[in-house]
């Protein structure tokens, strides 16, 4: 599962930084160079690595290049949720194929006195990087693609749920943070606290003239991508519990 992991931080930094680039082709220049760069670090040089290397690097660049073409031309939408979801089912499929991470990261790991092997170290790390912008992309082509987002020019639900994509990130974040803390019980209250707390927001009334957002828009905004949100920060969490 290395390599998975490395991929998973490549694309996470990928997502993070497309925004502020204000670049096509740096993202997935950038995923390329950082999982060149942790294979080496972490000691996966085998000729198995190398094609399971090559294979994350096709997938990481691939996804960056697709959701951008998505979020511009706002067509085919789902391509890039085929791809990312393909290539993460094959990299899980193969990953007995590679070596475990250990190299550099290794020694740095057992240097700082962490008892968390390298795998599952960069797994957490991948998992956590993606429930960021990764996971706000995901959640945007999911809403996409069931037409739970309107066109370009149109009132849309997300404008009757303030600050949607920085809440996202935060309860993903908690809900990973306290899944890998062993609180697992707590990460599942944070998904209650959210319905209790939007409830105002959805159950208000909505003028539902035309031109406007009427409730039922922003349910199934909320619904979708809520279950969205929380399907991809367990899923994480899952990946770091089946990694050794």
């Amino acid at each position: 599962m290395s390599l998975l992991a490395l991929c998973l931080v490549a694309i996470g930094l990928g997502d993070m930084v497309r925004r502020p680039a204000g670049s096509r082709w740096q993202p997935p220049v950038l995923c390329v160079g950082v999982l060149i760069t942790g294979a080496m670090l972490a000691g996966m040089w085998q000729t198995a690595d190398l094609a399971l290397l090559a294979l994350a690097s096709t997938v990481g660049a691939a996804w960056l290049v697709e959701s951008e073409r998505a979020d511009r031309t706002g067509a085919r939408q789902a391509r890039p949720l085929l791809i990312l979801g393909a290539g993460v089912a094959t990299l899980i499929l193969l990953s007995g194929l590679g070596s475990d991470a250990d190299g550099l990261i290794g020694r740095w790991l057992v240097w700082v006195g962490a008892s968390v092997p390298a795998d599952r170290a960069l797994m957490a790390l991948g998992v956590l990087l993606v429930q960021v912008s990764t996971a706000n992309q995901v959640v945007r082509l999911i809403l996409a693609s069931v037409g739970a987002v309107k066109p370009a020019g149109q009132p849309q639900p997300s404008d009757q749920l303030k600050g949607g994509r920085l809440l996202g990130s935060m309860e993903r974040l908690l809900i990973v943070g306290l899944g890998l803390a062993g609180q697992l019980t707590l990460a599942t209250a944070v998904v209650a606290a959210k319905s209790i707390i939007r409830f105002p927001e959805i159950s208000a009334k909505r003028d539902s003239e035309a031109g406007r957002v009427g409730i039922d828009d922003v349910t199934e905004y909320f619904l979708v991508g809520s279950f969205a949100s929380w399907i991809h920060a367990f899923a994480g969490l899952a990946l770091v519990a089946t990694t050794a």
